[in-house]
């Protein structure tokens, strides 16, 4: 009997989904308060012998209520829309198996579910943008999924197929695997949980590398800022050039020059005769008139 301390959580209660797990769930409620067996066998009580006790008259009825309470789960365990298909039902195994056959189907439908569950196993690969603990609760979802139609799913089967599928970045992991241990004998849990550590000290490096990669690229040196700064202030003095020759002088009114060295400004000192009110150029040409004009009056006197 189950013990008078125990005191079990709230019983699953089916809504027409998801019967496999209710299934496990609802067998081991009714084992916690042994009336898995009632259910399971359906077996009538013994009939009491001649003058019976008062123990074994007590156990005699013991055992008939086991049957009410075991019935009266199942119907607690359903919503009211399921407990209308097993309102009718007489006995707590009647009722499971009706369920079973329901929800579960006949043998032929369980044969055909379990042997596309088989192919989906089969076929399964692991992504490459996935990680391994994506990939074994993918498997594990198949896996859970057969076990209930009957088919006996080993640990070694489940990770012989980890194994198998895993992309090339596993290779180096396996093969030390199959160096330091024999692989029939690591526990799927083991094995994800190291390919796990593979996976963070491989991503722990790629950010590190680029965290490396981006101070690098973003950290100038000093002579980056130098020949910046050399080539800021020498485009700086040529564009300052540029714009002021396309300046228009405002003594000629014309471009191309700077107005210091503008030949109409009025206080513009003559570079030849040192006087202002004309240009060098100008003075020049005076000088020269002057001497043609003395080497005309000198030719024309001899």
């Amino acid at each position: 009997m189950a013990s008078s301390g125990f005191s079990p959580a709230a019983p699953p209660v089916f809504n027409g989904e998801r019967f496999h797990i209710w299934v496990v769930k609802m067998k081991t409620y009714l084992q916690a308060f042994d009336l898995w067996e009632v259910v399971n066998l359906d077996a009538e009580p013994a009939p009491l012998r001649a003058n019976p006790t008062v123990a074994q008259m007590r156990q005699h009825a013991d055992e008939r209520t086991k049957r009410h309470k075991a019935m009266s789960c199942i119907q607690n365990c359903v919503s009211d829309v399921i407990f209308t298909r097993i309102m009718a039902c007489e006995t707590p195994k009647e009722a499971w198996d009706k369920l079973k056959e329901e929800f579960q189907g006949t043998e032929r439908t369980r044969q055909q579910q379990l042997l596309n569950l088989r192919r989906d196993f089969e076929n399964m690969k692991m992504k490459e943008e996935e990680i391994v603990k994506q990939y074994s609760d993918r498997i594990m979802v198949v896996v859970n999924n057969i076990r209930p139609l009957g088919e006996q799913f080993s640990e070694a089967r489940i990770v012989e197929k980890v194994i198998s599928t895993l992309p090339e970045r596993y290779e180096a992991k396996i093969s030390s695997f199959e160096d330091s241990r024999d692989l029939t004998t690591i526990s799927l849990t083991e094995l994800i949980n190291a390919l796990y550590a593979q996976e963070q000290r491989r991503a722990s490096r790629l950010e590190e590398h680029q965290e490396g990669a981006f101070q690098a690229k973003a950290k100038p040196t000093s002579s980056t800022f130098a020949q910046k700064g050399k080539k800021t202030w020498k485009d700086k003095s040529r564009y300052e050039n540029t714009r002021k020759r396309d300046q228009s002088c405002r003594y000629c009114k014309r471009a191309g020059h700077p107005e210091a060295d503008c030949w109409f400004r009025p206080d513009a000192i003559c570079q030849h005769c040192k006087k202002k009110g004309h240009v060098d150029r100008f003075a020049k040409t005076k000088a020269n008139r002057g001497r043609t004009n003395f080497s005309n009056q000198r030719l024309k006197h001899e």
